[in-house]
């Protein structure tokens, strides 16, 4: 699962225009609890529309390793016949989660109730990203860790032999935590509490009550609580996987930039939890529209048609990052088309992505002429219009997809060509995006070695 050593540069060239049917990967979230809820059912869960990336097939291994059998029917279509609620054997081999911190973190609270031990590492990205977070939480069950300084990867797992339910308030807000908490809790006798001072993204909570466990959400003066009864057992069920919204921020983002585009891309997951992005988008006044709005598993969906826009800067209030987390990214290479300054704070999250986000994404503006001003928690992006991107520079990618792929979108758009130091990692999570972007009329040429 880890990348290879080996980089893969590739350039990104100014489009004329962007125009067709943007058919993004599934929902990345989605997937991986698609398959970690369905190895905890017992019976036979279909999925379709499964994202298969690196990250989700990571997963998917990682759950034949604690004994669910997990099968590839066709594109998309996945069948999970699982272990049960505290049914999970003790992996044989090590779990390399590859550069997927949503898997190897809620894998991690999936097993901390149930008294076996595994050991997880992944690529030179994970094994920087802080798992104290986790283990905190996971260790007020009955769980225990020992690894690298600081909690980081590798390190090995040993879940609880009498596990006690616990109540615990996020400090930050996380989805990853509070879903790890959550899968722990299952395993658990009584009633587990996550507190929560910001709504983050709900899929666990949403897919949990579709399985059958019983979990309630509680309004709080200040936040909300989740308590959910453990021990419960899970029905299977079968999963449509609606379409990433993070992933369509990208062709989205590159159709509101590039003059005379006029793209649509179909069943997007439109989650409140997830669409702070979309609503960021509207007060920049752009053409977004959403069409054919219907439910699927569960979760809102619709299409989405984006057109070329002339973006105005805005300064995106600090409580929405936990709806738009993972698009701040593109939306930093959207402030830099958009007239003024576009000020996003209060997200100091990015600081431990795949990367430090802030600081990546503040090297590759300004190695394409963006006036950036970098704060600890965010960043002031200077905009200079529509037509005003110099482009022409280098950008290091730091084994982080995201931020390859917001790079490659503002070479589509800037005046000069921008190169990217390595796309490899784009296929965990969007393996079909340059083939995508090249369909819908835009150009990304591998560099010769």
């Amino acid at each position: 699962m880890s990348h290879p050593s080996e980089t893969s540069p590739v350039t990104a060239r100014r489009a004329a225009r962007l125009s067709g049917m943007a058919e993004v990967p599934g929902d990345k979230s989605v997937s991986h609890r698609a398959l970690i809820f369905g190895a905890l059912a017992v019976g036979e869960t279909r999925i379709t529309g499964l994202l298969e990336g690196d990250d989700v097939l990571g997963t998917a291994e990682a759950m034949r390793a604690f004994g669910a059998e997990v099968t590839r029917t066709g594109p998309g279509a996945w069948i999970v016949h699982g272990f049960g609620v505290g049914g999970l054997a003790e992996p044989q081999n090590v779990i390399d989660c590859g550069n997927a911190g949503t898997g190897v973190r809620l894998i991690m609270g999936m097993m901390a109730t149930t008294p076996i031990s595994a050991t997880f590492t992944g690529d030179a990205s994970l094994r920087q990203r802080p798992m104290g977070r986790i283990l905190d939480p996971l260790a007020l069950f009955g769980a225990r860790s020992s690894g690298r300084a600081g909690g980081l990867l590798p390190l090995t797992l040993t879940g609880a032999a009498n596990p006690v339910p616990v109540e615990y308030t996020l400090p930050v807000p996380s989805a990853q935590v509070k879903s790890a908490v959550l899968l722990a809790g299952l395993n658990a006798p009584g009633e587990t509490i996550v507190i929560e001072r910001e709504a983050t993204r709900d899929h666990t909570e949403r897919m949990l009550r579709g399985f059958g466990a019983e979990v309630v959400v509680e309004d709080l003066p200040d936040g909300r609580a989740i308590r959910l009864t453990g021990q419960p057992e899970l029905h299977p069920l079968n999963i449509a996987v609606p379409r990433d919204p993070s992933s369509a921020a990208f062709p989205v983002a590159a159709a509101l930039m590039v003059e005379g585009s006029d793209i649509l891309v179909p069943n997007i997951c439109l989650n409140p939890t997830r669409a702070g992005f979309y609503l960021t988008l509207a007060e920049m006044g752009a053409d977004l529209t959403r069409e054919n709005p219907h439910d699927e598993g569960g979760e809102p969906v619709a299409d989405l048609r984006a057109r070329f826009s002339a973006l105005k800067g805005v300064e995106v209030p600090p409580e929405r990052a936990a709806s738009m987390i993972d698009e701040y990214p593109i939306l930093a290479i959207l402030a830099a088309f958009a007239e003024g300054d576009t000020v996003m704070r209060g997200i100091s999250e990015l600081r431990v992505k795949e990367s430090d986000r802030i600081a990546a994404m503040v090297a590759g503006l300004r190695a394409n002429g963006i006036e950036v001003t970098e704060h600890d928690d965010g960043m002031i992006v200077h905009g200079r219009g529509a037509d005003g991107v110099p482009g022409g520079g280098t950008v290091a990618t730091h084994l982080d997809h995201r931020i390859a792929m917001a790079f490659l979108c503002l070479g589509f758009a800037a005046r000069n060509p921008v190169r990217i130091d390595d796309a490899g990692p784009i296929a965990t999570s969007f393996p079909s995006f340059t083939t995508l972007m090249a369909n819908l009329g835009a150009t990304i040429t591998k560099d010769n070695r």
